[in-house]
């Protein structure tokens, strides 16, 4: 008696059907939460753009933008971003950017899988210890 072989059913390994693809804006989320974490920065995005979201952000239903100050180009398997900071007075900016860039690299490659080419740092504004956030609830309501 012939023993029966098992069915075998597509090919290769599983993996390998399908492709996977990761929008422009998975990346950027992942790049700007990457981005707040180092210390040091106490922003991203330039002054006008953190003003629109600043009042963006308190209106009904509207949410933080994450993606604020980062722009993501994915290809299949890279990536290049660009990010706007605004640092905070007294740090080291290559320092800053240095970790930034460490940050950003680690998690994109850990979370998408995608080799990260390049990630440009435009330092845009210093947030001195006096000046008021933009971003903060107005004091009188």
């Amino acid at each position: 008696m012939r023993k029966a072989q098992p069915t075998r059913r597509g090919g290769g390994d599983p993996a390998t059907r399908g492709r996977t693809t990761i929008a422009d804006g998975v990346v950027e989320k992942i790049a700007g939460l990457a981005a707040r974490d180092v210390v040091g920065v106490h922003a991203l995005g330039s002054g006008l753009s953190r003003t629109f979201g600043a009042v963006r952000d308190r209106v009904p239903g509207g949410s933080k933008s994450v993606t604020r100050g980062v722009k993501a180009e994915v290809g299949e398997v890279q990536t290049a971003l660009d990010l706007e900071i605004v640092v905070d007075y007294g740090v080291s900016i290559s320092d800053v950017a240095r970790d930034v860039r460490e940050n950003v690299i680690a998690a994109v490659e850990r979370m998408a899988g995608l080799e990260v080419v390049e990630v440009n740092i435009a330092v845009s504004d210093v947030k001195l210890p006096e000046e008021e956030d933009e971003e903060s609830e107005p004091r009188i309501q």
